[in-house]
């Protein structure tokens, strides 16, 4: 199966979920088994439930229901865990509601055509997972959750003061979960009250195919807590890895600077746009290359990312800004989304090279 590399795009909610780079499955998708798990049977739930770590996971809040808030809830209801899934505005919890709904019937309806499932069984499913899920408006619906989710908009004077209130809201012994792909955490995690019960949990776009979390680990984090998000993610059947409080964590502190590194090369003349992808296409193994994927993304994206590394980390020889991304950026060539970037574009596809 190929990898993919896009963005989750924030919505205009107040929970959105932040412009995030993410690998994605190639364009011919298929359900990943993961995606498929069975309800989790009573005995089942009682061998969850039966751990001796204090800090057990049983019921889960999820806020921003976007495109990675909604797949959040949706793996974690289809795990079997009772789902909180909170939104500001209520246009943006019907949305979320109709996303979550969307991709269930889909999943359960491919399980269907591929014979892996009846369709009685696939109704039966369907219902058992809503069933789990509670949607509101009230954060306060938080407050006796054991762990919680956050996918809201990527910015920090949205986060703390959000984090500020959840703290004071939430039993004490919840687990705060971070999906900024972007910011440092221990920048929100300090001002939750409660560090030491904080990390990142950073999913990947579609979060019901793709299989990878990546878990942040804070200096101050207590082992019990990462015990019990290791348990949570492989329990939704992802792979974890994790990592200190670095930006970007792992796949995008590796992939935005080759991204920057393919613009300058093409900025110094070095080879075309279209050699450089092919380049990396063949000679890397890689679905498509980082002009391509640049564009894909949306090239104001990349440009937002940059800017706020460079700002936070000037010192950092890895985050910089080519000069060919704000001079397109700045003449509204994002790339794939405004039709034209390092390539001409129709609809998804690109056309041809511009330069």
């Amino acid at each position: 199966m190929f990898l993919r590399a896009c963005l989750s795009f924030a919505s205009p909610s107040y929970f959105s979920p932040a412009a995030a780079l993410h690998l994605r499955r190639a364009t011919v998708v298929s359900v990943s088994s993961s995606s498929l798990q069975p309800s989790p049977n009573k005995q089942q739930r009682r061998s969850f439930a039966g751990s001796s770590n204090k800090y057990d996971i049983k019921k889960v809040g999820v806020v921003g229901l976007g495109l990675m808030g909604h797949g959040i809830g949706l793996v974690s209801a289809q795990a079997g865990y009772e789902v909180i899934a909170v939104e500001a505005q209520a246009a943006a919890l019907e949305s979320g509601k109709k996303r979550m709904d969307a991709s269930l019937t889909k999943l359960l309806s491919k399980a269907v055509e591929k014979g892996k499932m009846t369709k009685e069984a696939a109704e039966l499913e369907k219902k058992a997972v809503e069933g789990r899920i509670t949607y509101s408006l009230d954060v306060k619906s938080l407050k006796d959750v054991d762990l919680v989710v956050e996918a809201i908009v990527e910015n920090l004077d949205v986060k703390i003061p959000f984090y500020k209130h959840l703290g004071s809201l939430v039993k004490p012994n919840a687990i705060f979960g971070s999906n900024t792909s972007s910011l440092k955490i221990s920048d929100f995690a300090d001002p939750s009250g409660r560090p030491e019960k904080f990390v990142g949990l950073h999913f990947f776009n579609p979060v019901q195919l793709m299989r990878l979390v990546e878990i942040v680990k804070l200096d101050k984090t207590e082992q019990g807590v990462f015990e019990a998000v290791q348990g949570y993610v492989k329990r939704i059947g992802k792979t974890a890895v994790t990592c200190k409080d670095t930006p970007g964590f792992i796949v995008n502190r590796l992939l935005v600077p080759a991204l920057v590194q393919a613009m300058l090369m093409k900025e110094r003349g070095d080879a075309s746009v279209e050699d450089i992808d092919v380049a990396m296409q063949l000679g890397a193994g890689h679905p498509m290359g980082p002009l391509h994927l640049a564009d894909y993304i949306g090239l104001d994206t990349c440009l937002f990312i940059l800017e706020g590394w460079v700002k936070k980390y000037p010192d950092e020889p890895a985050f910089l800004v080519p000069s060919s991304l704000r001079t397109l950026v700045s003449q509204g060539k994002l790339g794939r989304k405004s039709g034209e970037g390092f390539y001409m574009w129709q609809g998804d596809k690109i056309v041809k090279p511009v330069m």
